[in-house]
């Protein structure tokens, strides 16, 4: 299944523009989604626009070209051999980043920090994809493709342990703010992998890097991706905050928001959203009654801890079912 192991040094890789301005597109549409994510957290969108629907899906293509791309990076800079010192280089600075990407989220948002991100993702889908650059292609995207389909048709409890949540296996999705699992994203990095072989056997690695490169911006970006990623998050949000400081989003009423995000939350831990619009509905409907709605909103009571909400959701998830 693996090729033989070169016997001489392999020459340094000739850049190819193309693939740097197919990655900086990725961080342009990263960018746009972001933009979405931040005017929601200010209250210009309702409570989970950004997590269901059209825009779920646009993140989650953004995302797997990011990992696509390099899977195919892995074999044009470490096919037929891996050179050690950047390979190093560059996963020391993903992993410091993903580090900071983590300290700073769970300071801002406690609740759902990015534990594992598509940073950490990229950190350990790199350093397994160099086990695979050497497999023949078809053996590799087999591979993807099982690493895909395993996730849709197996899960187990045992992955709901915090430590295993990373692998992406969990019956029970963890709140994050970015959660990028090893499966089913690494059979992307592998799917890139087995592309980059299938380009280098065929000949074409040669035409794309005669292809013209685009645009110039989009080519920068995409040869200092870290440095982007880092930065154009920072700078989103405070363009939104001061777009809100002249312009205050309207507030928004407090039963639809609830209703809302209720339902967003349900969904993604249930799967069944008939079910949860019910549920949601009832839940809403008990807390009015009771006069908890108010204080549950101000934070005078919490889900987790006061009884009577408990209480609630286990009489409205038997009347939903």
């Amino acid at each position: 299944m693996n090729s033989d192991t070169p016997a001489t040094k392999a020459p340094a890789p000739r850049r190819i523009e193309i693939i740097d301005t197919l990655r900086g597109v990725a961080l342009v549409a990263m960018a746009t989604y972001h933009i979405s994510w931040d005017l929601e957290f200010f209250g210009y969108l309702d409570p989970g626009t950004t997590t269901h629907g059209l825009l779920k899906y646009y993140a989650r293509s953004i995302a797997g070209s990011f990992l696509f791309l390099v899977g195919l990076s892995l074999v044009l800079a470490h096919f037929p051999q891996i050179r050690w010192k950047g390979f190093g280089k560059r996963l020391a600075m993903v992993v410091v980043a993903a580090a900071a990407i983590s300290i700073a989220t769970y300071i801002g948002t406690p609740d759902a920090f990015i534990f594992f991100g598509i940073l950490h993702s990229i950190a350990v889908a790199s350093v397994l994809g160099l086990v695979f650059v050497r497999w023949q292609p078809l053996a590799t995207l087999a591979l993807a493709v099982a690493v895909i389909a395993l996730p849709q048709i197996w899960r187990s409890a045992v992955f709901d342990h915090p430590a295993l949540l990373w692998v992406g296996l969990s019956e029970t999705p963890p709140r994050s703010n970015d959660y990028v699992p090893l499966f089913p994203w690494f059979g992307l990095v592998l799917a890139g992998i087995a592309a980059g072989r299938l380009l280098l056997s065929s000949g074409w690695l040669s035409r794309l890097a005669d292809m013209p490169s685009g645009p110039r911006l989009l080519g920068f970006a995409g040869r200092h991706s870290l440095a982007f990623y880092l930065v154009h998050q920072p700078v989103l949000i405070a363009l939104v905050w001061i777009i809100a400081q002249i312009a205050p989003p309207a507030a928004p009423d407090p039963a639809v928001s609830y209703l809302r995000s209720c339902e967003v939350n349900c969904t993604a831990q249930q799967g069944d959203a008939g079910m949860c619009v019910r549920f949601c509905a009832c839940t809403l409907d008990r807390l009015n009654q009771e006069d908890l709605f108010e204080q549950l909103q101000s934070g005078a009571i919490s889900v987790n801890e006061d009884e009577r909400i408990s209480r609630m959701a286990s009489e409205c998830t038997a009347a939903s079912q």
